[in-house]
């Protein structure tokens, strides 16, 4: 029985063809690549949800919240513009 699962994506033709290329630059197959860009992507992500929630809960702080309501706070954080998301993370 096959353990993988077959994911069928449409990418634009240029960054089909850097994908493609970078792939075999890389002597890599483009499952490869894929799987490695995703990977990255996860990290990326835990990364911001570590740092949101860091800022959720120093934001509750200020506000004199008990930690129960760090996760509502959380919750308006995550509906702001990327841009807050990014200073509120500490990245900008």
């Amino acid at each position: 029985m096959r353990k993988s699962r077959i994911v069928s994506i449409t990418l634009p033709p240029e960054m089909f063809k850097e994908a493609e290329q970078l792939a075999k630059k890389e002597n890599r197959t483009m499952s490869e690549l894929m799987r490695e860009a995703f990977r990255v992507y996860q990290r990326e992500r835990r990364s911001q949800d570590d740092a949101l929630v860091s800022a959720a809960a120093s934001r509750a702080r200020d506000l004199g919240l008990l930690g129960v309501d760090v996760e509502r706070v959380l919750d308006e954080i995550r509906k702001e513009s990327p841009k807050k998301l990014t200073k509120a993370a500490g990245k900008d």
